[in-house]
C-alpha cells in the first residue's frame, strides 16, 4: 500500500520516503507525491534521489492493487533495494500546469450542462468532449465565462461521500467515459463553492484565480452531437 500524498496535499513537491518494491524499472514506494495516470491525467514526472544519485522518473501507474502507485524509472539497473531512503522531487512545473488545467476543466464542464464524454489534461492544451444535443457553443462568448469564472477566485474544498450516496444522486458523476473508483467505501469529491461539485481524484488548485487566462482554441466536430472543446492558456 502506497500513502497518496498527492491527495493530502497536492502543492508538496519534495517528499522523503522508503522502498517498498523493486522489478526491473518498476519501483513501489511507502509514499508518494506522485500522481498515477487516470481520469485523463497523465501520471506526473521528477525525479528520485539515493544516496549521491539522482534518477529519473519517467512516468506513474496505478499498481494492480488499487492502493499502490507505481513509479517507472528510466533504468531497470537502479540498485535500489526494500527498505532504501530516498527522496522524491516532482517537474513541479508539468504538475502545475496539470492543476491548472484539471480545475480549468471543471469550470468549463459547469458552463456548458450536458454529458461528458471523454477528456484529457495537458500541461499546455487539455479538452473536454460533449454529447451536445441540440446545445450550441460559440468559442468567444465561452472563453468570456470561463476567464469570468477563473476571476472570481473562488476556493476549492475536498469532501467525501460514500458509495450508497453517489448511488442516490448519479447526476453527481458528469463524465460518461470515466467513472469514480468504487470499492473502498468512500469517494473523494471536489468542490468549487458555488459552480461545480464532483467526484474526482485529481490533483487541483486551492484557488480558481491561480488558472490564470484561457483561451477556448478550438471547438472540434467528433460526431454527429460530439464536440470537443480545447482549452489552452493565453
Amino acid at each position: 500500500m502506497t500513502r497518496k500524498v498527492f491527495i493530502e496535499d497536492s502543492y508538496l513537491q519534495t517528499l522523503q520516503t522508503s522502498v517498498i518494491s523493486v522489478s526491473g524499472n518498476q519501483l513501489i514506494l511507502d509514499a508518494t507525491i506522485f500522481y498515477p495516470m487516470g481520469g485523463g491525467q497523465p501520471g506526473d514526472t521528477g525525479t528520485l534521489h539515493h544516496a549521491d544519485r539522482e534518477i529519473a522518473i519517467i512516468d506513474t501507474r496505478k499498481g494492480d492493487d488499487p492502493d499502490t502507485v507505481v513509479h517507472l524509472l528510466d533504468t531497470d539497473e537502479s540498485g535500489l533495494q526494500p527498505g532504501d531512503e530516498v527522496t522524491l522531487s516532482l517537474d513541479w512545473e508539468r504538475r502545475y500546469a496539470h492543476m491548472k488545467m484539471h480545475t480549468c476543466m471543471h469550470l468549463l464542464g459547469s458552463l456548458i450542462p450536458v454529458p461528458v464524454t471523454g477528456g484529457a489534461v495537458g500541461a499546455e492544451k487539455s479538452r473536454l468532449d460533449f454529447n451536445l444535443g441540440d446545445h450550441q457553443l460559440d468559442k468567444e462568448e465561452l472563453t468570456s465565462q470561463l476567464n469570468a469564472l477563473i476571476r472570481q477566485g473562488t476556493d476549492l474544498s475536498f469532501e467525501s461521500i460514500t458509495d450508497a450516496e453517489l448511488d442516490a444522486n448519479p447526476g453527481l458523476v458528469r463524465t460518461m467515459s470515466v467513472q469514480p473508483p468504487r470499492g473502498s467505501g468512500v469517494i473523494r469529491m471536489v468542490r468549487i463553492n458555488g459552480i461545480d461539485y464532483q467526484p474526482c481524484g485529481g490533483t487541483h488548485l486551492k484557488n480558481t484565480a491561480e488558472i490564470g487566462e484561457v483561451t477556448i482554441s478550438k471547438i472540434e466536430n467528433k460526431g454527429k452531437q460530439n464536440r470537443r472543446v480545447n482549452i489552452v492558456f493565453a
